[in-house]
């Protein structure tokens, strides 16, 4: 459990900066609202069942991180615009 948590909060500082987070504090769901993050991995939570099965919990503010990522979006169509100009 803990060599997959590690894997994913190097992500979260890694390529996935901005759009992941990671967190092993004890949080509930209302500590991530507006929250511009798509996913907050909930270390605590990480389980491994078997062989082959592995359960990883994310929080999420769904209209918050979804407005987010729209507005990344928008950002790299604005600038790969004005590469072409």
């Amino acid at each position: 459990v803990q060599e997959i948590n590690t894997v994913l909060q190097k992500a979260t500082v890694g390529r996935f900066q901005g759009v992941l987070a990671y967190t092993d504090e004890p949080l509930a769901s209302c500590d991530f609202n507006h929250d511009p993050h798509s996913g907050i991995v909930d270390a605590s939570q990480t389980r491994i069942s078997g062989k082959r099965l592995l359960k990883v919990l994310t929080w999420f503010d769904n209209e918050w991180g979804y407005a987010n990522r729209m507005l990344d979006l928008l950002c790299y169509l604005q600038s790969v615009n004005a590469e072409r100009r």
